[in-house]
């Protein structure tokens, strides 16, 4: 729940720290991944206001990937696999699903809920790409699959209210 140290990693200007850290959101104190995953909804708002679901997705692609690379890179300097710091995995993870919410706020704060849900509680397979996979890939992948989990959850109800 709280920030890992810095020390070590790299300089907070250098860009891999920036994009991998949300801009230092991940040196916040408590939750660094919920503060995270918040930052994302203001951008899916506007993205999805002024455009559309498919640009929305392309961003989240596009992040997943520079998401990917500067983990691994700050990673590397560090001995633990996945620092709390990290937080572009739960940025991109909750961008994944909020590309699927309808435009409101009801909507999204329900779509934050539910992926920070599955982002702690960690079920399997969740768990086990948490613990196994080991590099940049592997940091972003268990977000991945957290919002696929909660995708699906939250699909079903919006089914199930309309």
């Amino acid at each position: 729940m709280f920030g890992s140290s810095p020390s070590e990693s790299l300089p907070f200007f250098h860009p891999a720290a920036l994009i991998s850290t949300c801009f230092g959101v991940g040196y916040l104190p408590f939750a660094p991944g919920t503060w995270g995953s918040l930052l994302a909804l203001p951008l899916a708002w506007v993205i999805l206001s002024q455009w559309s679901q498919y640009i929305l997705l392309v961003v989240t692609f596009v992040l997943f990937l520079a998401g990917m690379l500067a983990s691994n890179i700050h990673q590397k300097r560090r001995e633990d696999k996945d620092p709390s710091y990290i937080v572009i995995d739960e940025f991109v993870g909750q961008l994944l699903v909020l590309s699927i919410a309808p435009l409101g706020w009801v909507y999204f704060f329900a779509a934050f809920l539910l992926f920070r849900i599955f982002d702690i509680c960690k079920p399997w397979p969740i768990s086990w790409a948490d613990k196994t996979i080991r590099n940049g890939f592997g940091i972003m992948f268990d977000d991945i699959l957290a919002a696929g989990y909660t995708a699906a959850i939250f699909s079903f109800l919006l089914f199930l209210i309309n």
